[in-house]
């Protein structure tokens, strides 16, 4: 009878071999590599196609003379005259104007709703449904039906409304200390939406247990909303945040069908300027060089933002 000798086990080097991934091309396909980069392929070509390849092609634009049928090598000259408008300074200025009246007036008003919502037991779907309503709107509807409520006579509706209180007429658009703040109230209206959904669904993933805690404590609302619920949202209101600050930069749409940058260049940004530049002029090289000017501050802002705020967001 032959017996056979016990089985020597794998030693801890061995299995460790045996466990350890494959490398390589092979290795890389056996993980599902290769699966991957079919689903990834569409949308790195077409992220590539129509991002950062206008992006790249806006380079050798920004250094042309061109109508785009044809084409004169100019160097830096479109950035030395675009620098050298004096417009640029007014648009640059109201731009900031914007930013900082859709931050004051646009930013608190979507978490102030969510928390408000949060509230709400039986009818919580029926508010976010309501909020949400604005955002259905197409941004051209939207604007030309705030611009008829501006309508500066008495009969216009907000004046209409006004006089209800013994106030008004006034002047809205037509006015240059009113006509920016009236763009950022519409558009505070037709964008709110949106934020206060997103930050109702922050609000949902915050743990009961803490609110009863602070309950339990005697917290009283203003209290539990502070020490609860912003540091919960800390995250998102900081992403949300640098998102409006990007797009309040870039606003176009609202002061150029509403006032054409008007009264007296009041309401003039920097994308209307890039639009008279390109549409107006014909001065494509100028519009791409200003185009390149916004992209690298709005890089370098978006930069020191993450910087400032970096250490507030991990704490």
């Amino acid at each position: 009878m032959t017996v056979q000798a016990p089985s020597r086990p794998a030693s801890r080097m061995q299995q460790t071999v045996a466990n350890r991934p494959s490398r390589g091309l092979m290795g890389w396909v056996r993980r599902g590599g290769l699966s991957t980069l079919v689903f990834f392929l569409p949308l790195l070509l077409s992220f590539g196609l129509f991002s950062w390849w206008p992006i790249l092609r806006s380079l050798p634009l920004s250094m042309q003379q061109t109508n785009f049928l044809t084409a004169d090598w100019v160097g830096l000259d479109n950035f030395t005259r675009v620098l050298a408008d004096p417009l640029l300074l007014t648009a640059a200025l109201n731009t900031l104007w914007f930013a900082l009246l859709a931050l004051v007036i646009g930013f608190p008003v979507p978490v102030i709703l969510a928390v408000f919502i949060a509230e709400l037991r039986r009818t919580r779907g029926l508010a976010s449904a309501l909020v949400y309503v604005p955002v259905i709107f197409p941004p051209v509807v939207a604007v030309l039906l705030w611009k008829a409520f501006f309508d500066p006579s008495p009969t216009g509706v907000l004046n209409t409304i006004l006089g209800w209180v013994g106030l008004g007429p006034l002047s809205w658009l037509n006015d240059g200390d009113l006509a920016m703040p009236s763009i950022v109230l519409q558009a505070t209206w037709a964008s709110f939406g949106t934020a206060t959904i997103i930050y109702l669904a922050t609000l949902m993933g915050v743990q009961t247990e803490l609110y009863d805690a602070a309950e339990t404590d005697g917290a009283s609302a203003f209290r539990r909303f502070w020490h609860v619920t912003l540091p919960q949202m800390r995250g998102v209101l900081l992403v949300m945040m640098l998102l409006q600050l990007i797009g309040t930069f870039q606003v176009f749409t609202e002061p150029y069908i509403m006032t054409n940058g008007g009264p007296e260049n009041r309401t003039v940004t920097i994308l209307m300027l890039i639009y008279r530049y390109a549409f107006v002029s014909g001065d494509y090289g100028r519009a791409t060089a200003l185009s390149l000017l916004l992209a690298i501050a709005l890089s370098g802002l978006s930069w020191i933002y993450l910087w400032a705020t970096k250490r507030w967001s991990t704490s």
